[in-house]
């Protein structure tokens, strides 16, 4: 604990932490800070002016990020017959109906994407309590309640990502690795807050991107110039 206290003291010391910077300098700053072995995820936080509380403030999508997030993402499918086989074709990672009802229902929730054809929410329906909270539920908005189940699971995989704001007005996601090109970051980040801003709700009132910063894993957070980002 005392070197992690002393790494991120130093970390904090290289850099002004209480400006704002550009999403270049910002990434800069994160992959200079780098020194765990291991590759962290860079992960990027904006803090929205809305109430989520309100239907007509809620902030929720889908992105697909240029240079993808570095993990690999495991993809859960609803389908049967041909269908089944086609997202086993595409990459998935977990194919079935009945059976994968049943082994979710018994927590077996050891995937990150869950995909389902229209004909399959009859049985994806009774699972809400289990993945509602975690996030994973089949939604046609996202697409991932579709019959082109072999595209959204080639999506899933290659980098696209949901995302959906907190209670607190915070929404977050991974937007790569340390080990990614600091272009790559760039370019995932001005994608990610492409995506958030287009999907500004009608209830929306004054100022919608307040705070903005980016961290990884084991490192600092950098604030970024938000009137930078909506630029």
């Amino acid at each position: 604990m005392a070197s992690n206290g002393k790494r991120m003291k130093s970390a904090y010391e290289s850099f002004d932490s209480m400006a704002l910077h550009n999403v270049a300098d910002a990434v800069k700053v994160i992959l200079d800070n780098k020194k765990t072995k291991f590759d962290e995820t860079v992960e990027i936080a904006l803090n929205l002016g809305v109430d989520p509380k309100h239907a007509d403030q809620m902030v929720r999508g889908v992105v697909s990020l240029p240079n993808g997030t570095g993990k690999n993402v495991r993809v859960a499918v609803f389908a049967k017959s041909e269908k089944a086989d086609e997202a086993t074709a595409a990459g998935a990672d977990l194919v079935g109906a009945e059976d994968l009802a049943e082994k979710i229902e018994k927590g077996e929730v050891d995937f990150d994407r869950c995909i389902a054809t229209p004909d399959m929410m009859a049985i994806v329906g009774r699972l809400g309590k289990v993945l509602g909270p975690k996030g994973l539920m089949p939604n046609p908005k996202l697409g991932t309640v579709t019959p082109n189940v072999g595209e959204a699971v080639k999506k899933a995989k290659g980098g696209e990502i949901e995302f959906r704001v907190e209670k607190t007005g915070i929404v977050h996601a991974g937007i790569g690795k340390t080990s990614f090109s600091p272009d790559a970051l760039v370019e995932n980040v001005n994608a990610f807050v492409g995506a958030i801003i287009k999907a500004r709700p009608t209830g929306a009132k004054g100022a919608y991107m307040k705070r903005a910063s980016l961290s990884s894993t084991m490192g600092p957070g950098v604030k970024m110039d938000v009137a930078q980002l909506l630029g």
